[in-house]
């Protein structure tokens, strides 16, 4: 079936419709892993965007089983469910072969209702991207009509609150110190690299007033869509960070924006954003530079900083803010992805620092 893609410019991509055959709109992004398809539809910071693959075959590894463990999470998945709402691709391969794959991804996507469109030049489109900045669009099939397909303003929408847990849920209970994680959209690597350090995590909605429990150590949680949306979480933050008891913070992507609003710092939105799994970074100060797996269309202002805070990691290739960190202070962030599933692991130990403050 023939389905064509059409950019908020007009331009047009026509090629065929794998995954479910429904016609979609949002915010069309590029990424450019080789791999780790399965992660990042499954990462909630996908929430309302279309997802665009520059690597040119995909499917040819299948998808994993969606089993979860006792506690409930995810084993090979990064949430319940794919929260990317299309798959863009230059050639999709309807064959697979992978020890642990059990089924195709056109076959997953269809069981979850999301769209897949292959067969377009996905480095031409990347070069529209990369010239326009990102853009809104839709997906639409065969037979359907542009105008009746449902879109929203991206910008305009709390992705945030869409996608974050609705009540709180803890994970390896009775540990010796435990942890409140700010689910902004938090990705199941994120937890598991926590449970896995022996701490106790209680999840909690990205609203949620934390401040009224007993905890050890307060962790930021990476999420879709403009910051600027989260303004009560925000207020929480606040509150910590002016609480005479003094306790850890650790913050990851969204949770890095957050923490920097909450100090008083300001967002922008990128270009073409981040998103893939070679993104070279440097821990300001040092020449300690590593490789970082990122997504994510939002940037601190460094210059915007007050001086109890400082740059703690920059991007290599356009200078960007990676993460900030206080003066004085075991309060931190980092706006890649040291959990990176997938991706890299050269910056797991910020996880270790984390655990051994609390």
């Amino acid at each position: 079936m023939q389905a064509t893609l059409i950019l908020e410019d007009g331009t047009t991509f026509v090629g065929q419709s794998f995954g479910a055959p429904v016609s979609v709109a949002g915010e069309v992004v590029f990424n450019t892993a080789m791999t780790g398809y399965v992660e990042s539809l499954t990462d909630p910071s996908y929430a309302g965007q279309l997802m665009t693959l520059t690597y040119p075959l995909v499917g040819n590894y299948g998808v994993p089983p969606f089993t979860f463990r006792q506690d409930g999470l995810a084993d090979f998945m990064e949430s319940d469910r794919i929260y990317a709402s299309a798959l863009i691709v230059s050639d999709y391969s309807e064959d697979y072969s992978h020890w642990n794959a059990v089924e195709s991804l056109d076959t997953w996507m269809k069981r979850e209702g999301i769209p897949g469109i292959t067969g377009i030049d996905t480095r031409a489109l990347t070069k529209v991207l990369r010239r326009h900045g990102v853009m809104m669009g839709k997906i639409v099939i065969e037979g359907e009509r542009p105008e009746d397909v449902k879109e929203e303003n991206y910008g305009e929408v709390n992705y945030v609150e869409r996608v974050s847990c609705r009540e709180v849920i803890r994970y390896n209970e009775n540990a010796d110190k435990r942890v409140v994680l700010v689910d902004c959209g938090v990705k199941h690597n994120i937890l598991r690299s926590l449970v896995s350090r022996g701490v106790e995590v209680v999840r909690v909605p990205w609203d949620y007033d934390f401040n009224t429990m007993e905890f050890d150590g307060l962790f930021l949680a990476n999420g879709p869509g403009d910051p600027d949306r989260c303004g009560r979480a925000v207020r929480n933050i606040q509150k910590f960070l002016a609480n005479d008891k003094v306790r850890p913070l650790m913050g990851i992507c969204m949770g890095n924006q957050l923490l920097a609003k909450a100090a008083g710092a300001t967002i922008y939105k990128l270009k073409y954003g981040h998103r893939s799994h070679n993104q070279p970074v440097r821990q300001v100060g040092t020449n300690r530079c590593f490789i970082t797996s990122q997504n994510h269309g939002f940037a601190v202002n460094a210059e915007s900083l007050s001086a109890e805070w400082q740059p703690y990691f920059e991007n290599m290739n356009d200078g960007s803010n990676e993460g900030i960190r206080h003066t004085s202070r075991p309060w931190c962030s980092a706006q890649f992805h040291p959990e990176a599933c997938g991706g890299p692991t050269d910056t797991t130990f910020l996880f270790d620092d984390f655990v051994h403050l609390l």
